[in-house]
């Protein structure tokens, strides 16, 4: 995870959160009740959500019992080991690229709603992956919009990756078989497949899913190797909500939070990680091609409460 990047992309969630931070222990010395009390409405207020807010100050407050007297110098150290221990306790790779590359192709398929940022993401892990010396190539499975198939078309070219494509109303099914066809023809190690961002009719969505997947598996019984699912940060618990109703349309096995640069809402990242147990993989820190991060946990708590 590139340091500087992070800095800069997690800005304004990291001036939000001291400022509440700060008013929470203006005037006070010892933790106490009322102390917790502010410092939970601080943790809502950043998006963590308030299933994982009280599970924090649940821990925060047998930390504060057990040692007896705590003052609120030592908030900050509390709360950042208290998110970090969180966090860590939801298993996920860490490595530059966090895949199993031992099989190939190994197939990610790419879910969320339109809008969050998902062929762009598709497009710099792309780039990413061929930089780190992988074959790779997209298929567009997405063929209700022309402007998704467009996009992914031209990121194919940015990135210098072979695309499989069908005419715009296609079926996605079929598209999503044809890729893994030439992928496993042409020894590709990675195949990314970006999918219709539908959530307004759940029925229709998870029967879609379900089909890519099946066909998939005609080919490669344990495909897809990773549902990512891709989701905007700077909409805060919406895209909680957006999680936990593609889990339950389909195996959701990874997270990309994007858009994090331009909100203060990057709180949003603990609470999904914990409350789906479901890892955060990437993040998205601005436009550029380089601002895909692949996300440390470490790293991330250090970076908000430095």
């Amino acid at each position: 995870m590139n340091d500087n990047i992070l800095d800069k992309g997690l800005e304004k969630t990291k001036k939000g959160l001291f400022s509440r931070l700060s008013r929470t222990v203006m005037g006070r010395s010892k933790v106490d009740d009322l102390v917790l009390d502010d410092l939970e409405e601080a943790l809502v207020a950043s998006d963590v959500g308030v299933d994982t807010t009280l599970k924090i100050i649940d821990r925060i407050q047998e930390r504060v019992r057990r040692d007896k007297y705590v003052n609120t110098q030592e908030l900050n150290r509390l709360l950042r080991e208290e998110i970090e221990a969180l966090l860590m306790e939801n298993k996920s790779a860490g490595q530059l690229i966090p895949f199993d590359f031992s099989k190939k192709p190994f197939v990610i398929l790419v879910v969320g709603v339109n809008g969050v940022g998902k062929t762009t993401t598709i497009g710099k892990l792309a780039s990413r992956l061929k930089a780190d010396g992988k074959k790779v190539m997209l298929g567009a499975a997405d063929t209700f919009r022309a402007a998704a198939v467009e996009q992914l078309t031209i990121w194919s070219e940015r990135a210098g990756v072979p695309i499989i494509k069908q005419t715009m109303g296609s079926d996605p099914a079929a598209v999503a078989y044809d890729s893994l066809s030439a992928a496993i023809a042409r020894q590709m190690d990675v195949l990314l497949i970006d999918t219709a961002g539908r959530l307004h009719n759940k029925v229709n969505l998870m029967n879609e899913l379900s089909k890519i997947r099946k066909v998939l598996q005609k080919l490669i019984p344990d495909a897809p190797h990773e549902v990512l699912l891709v989701l905007d940060g700077s909409t805060g618990q919406n895209a909680y909500q957006q999680a936990k109703e593609f889990s339950r349309a389909t195996d959701v096995t990874a997270l990309a939070v994007t858009k994090l640069d331009g909100t203060a809402k990057g709180g949003v990242v603990i609470g999904i990680s914990d409350m789906l147990q479901v890892p955060v993989k990437f993040i998205g820190l601005g436009e550029g091609i380089d601002d895909l991060q692949v996300f440390d946990k470490k790293t991330f708590v250090a970076t908000l409460f430095e």
